[in-house]
């Protein structure tokens, strides 16, 4: 398909009803939106496939759908740091910054840089893209050791004061994912959120409890992440169910 061909195609799917119900039900805000449903625009990305010049003239079409297309047409190998920054800076919901962060960046070789640096912006879909990447980096990278991994807690819990609801919810998904990669992270991600528990913040609490109520379950399904032989048998037996 070619870029006017792919333009046209979106139009047809043009729905104004579709972003009032994403904007109440969501809470998606997006400019220059055309009401098209997520699972319609990975079809569309699917039967296109990979293409990095288009996907970056989609981004400047300023369509947001168009911009959705882009961060599944782009090749994460070829995800420049320039490029990030652009796009980062234009985040305007939950939606399009972890479709950035999760398909994309969390893919990319500065994956690690970018936890690292935009957990510490100011902006709330900057910082909420760091934790983001951080949350999809646990599954996205299958070889790490543990270390890697512990390194997120510190700033965790510096960040788990911030009331705003798209940062603590991120907060909140990559604590629980750390804690889902291995049986081992999982004991660790529980002692820090203990920690995070003691903390006055309603944020921290909420944080904090609910990260609690799903690394405790019994049988909660979890990677193996690097190993596949886990030091705690009774849990390897849990987790080979």
């Amino acid at each position: 398909m070619t870029y006017n061909e792919i333009i046209d195609s979106l139009y047809d799917l043009k729905d104004a009803e579709k972003v009032v119900f994403k904007e109440k039900k969501f809470g998606i805000i997006s400019n220059n939106s055309l009401g098209i449903y997520h699972k319609e625009l990975k079809m569309i990305a699917k039967e296109i496939g990979q293409n990095n010049q288009l996907a970056l003239q989609l981004f400047d079409s300023g369509i947001y759908e168009a911009r959705l297309l882009c961060s599944k047409m782009f090749k994460p190998k070829d995800v420049t740091e320039p490029l990030m920054e652009k796009w980062v800076k234009t985040f305007e919901n939950w939606e399009i910054c972890d479709s950035f962060s999760m398909g994309l960046f969390s893919k990319s070789k500065f994956a690690l840089d970018k936890i690292m640096e935009w957990t510490e912006r100011d902006s709330e879909f900057e910082k909420r893209a760091g934790f983001a990447i951080m949350a999809s980096y646990c599954m996205a990278d299958k070889t790490s050791e543990n270390e890697l991994f512990e390194q997120f807690f510190p700033i965790i819990k510096r960040e788990v004061n911030d009331e705003r609801l798209y940062v603590k919810k991120a907060v909140n998904w990559a604590l629980r994912n750390i804690g889902k990669r291995n049986i081992d992270l999982n004991e660790r991600a529980i002692e820090v959120t203990k920690e995070i528990l003691e903390f006055e913040s309603k944020s921290a609490q909420w944080i904090a409890k609910n990260a609690l109520s799903e690394l405790q379950k019994e049988h909660l399904r979890m990677s193996d992440y690097p190993r596949n032989i886990y030091r705690n048998p009774v849990a390897n037996k849990v987790f080979e169910e």
